[in-house]
């Protein structure tokens, strides 16, 4: 009962999205995210951006808040494809609007959790990134304020609503923010704003442990951009790490990634077959870390992910949650966006 009322908040005091309720879908309701859906003919980037601007504008627009699964990693892939759509420029506008009105004094304003305050940052500043290449004000704003609700422990007081791998541990989001901080444009990692901030993350990141192979990838991505976070010899071991567990089929599956327990309480099968965000998020990590395309597990990822693709454009992924819903799907088709471009 007390995960169901924390995700009920999540939906309370949030601004309609302005102009949302006039547009219109961009693509057919690709219905409840489903194993058994049909696989497609042939891999296509148009119908993946298609399905990812559906089901992120709709669930900007109908829960009204910002999540790990569906509209953060949207707005992290959609950038890359280059031919900005309006479903991305109206989930981007929410985000916006979360920052410019945190200190206005009305209700529903005031950020619900430090979490909120992190993922608005990072989401904004990663969108930057891969489209203007510059740190947009607001971006930068909410950067800033991430350092003000910062733990003394270098990490940040995290969404605990037992849904891993995302909203689930005080390391992750702490990893999540490196990430975001090391891309930023602009130079921002260097900028006097994040230096001691800085400073304390890093060292949060030296003294814990880094729990599961999810996070140390997550790690290994943040390190390319963020010096002192893995050595030389760490990372070519998480490398080896992570191409020691590719399946035979070529892909990776989430739950063997790290031990969970699930929100229902139902068992995961560490032998589970390979699956879309597991894929996708291990090649594009290889390929942030400077595998090359030519490698033979990259290029064993990419022929899966080439083959894996579904009729609507999504790659499905089993939650390690719930077998009600598996949004985790929508997490997994962004970063097969992110990886067969990181590929081309």
């Amino acid at each position: 009962m007390k995960r169901l009322m924390l995700y009920g908040l999540v939906l309370l005091g949030v601004n309609l999205l302005p102009g949302a309720e006039k547009v219109k879908p961009t693509a057919a309701d690709p219905g409840r995210n489903r194993a058994n859906e049909p696989f497609a003919k042939e891999h296509s980037l148009k119908k993946a951006a298609a399905f990812l601007d559906r089901v992120a504008l709709d669930w900007t627009r109908e829960r009204k808040c910002g999540t790990c699964h569906t509209n953060v990693p949207y707005l992290m892939a959609r950038g890359v494809l280059k031919e900005q759509a309006a479903n991305e420029k109206l989930v981007r506008s929410f985000f916006e609007q979360r920052a410019t009105n945190w200190d206005r004094g009305k209700k529903g304003d005031k950020p619900r959790w430090d979490t909120e305050v992190v993922v608005t940052g990072v989401t904004l500043a990663l969108h930057d990134a891969a489209t203007t290449g510059k740190l947009h004000k607001l971006s930068k704003q909410a950067l800033d304020r991430m350092w003000k609700v910062q733990q003394k422990t270098g990490a940040w007081e995290w969404l605990k609503c037992d849904w891993p791998p995302l909203e689930h541990d005080d390391y992750f989001g702490a990893v999540f923010a490196a990430v975001g901080v090391g891309h930023a444009p602009g130079g921002y990692a260097k900028s006097e704003s994040a230096r001691a901030g800085l400073a304390k993350l890093r060292g949060y990141l030296a003294k814990n442990k880094v729990p599961n192979l999810h996070h140390k990838a997550w790690l290994l991505w943040a390190a390319q951009k963020l010096d002192g976070l893995m050595t030389a010899d760490e990372q070519k071991k998480t490398i080896k790490e992570i191409t020691d567990l590719q399946k035979p089929d070529g892909g990776w599956s989430l739950v063997s990634l790290g031990d969970w327990e699930s929100y229902d309480e139902f068992p995961n099968n560490p032998m589970a077959g390979s699956d879309g965000y597991g894929t996708a998020l291990m090649v594009y990590v290889l390929r942030q870390a400077g595998v090359p395309t030519s490698n033979a597990a990259v290029k064993k990822g990419v022929a899966w992910l080439k083959a894996n693709q579904r009729q609507s454009g999504r790659w499905f992924t089993a939650s390690l949650n719930t077998d009600k819903a598996h949004y985790i799907t929508h997490a997994g088709t962004a970063f097969a966006v992110l990886a067969l471009k990181a590929c081309e």
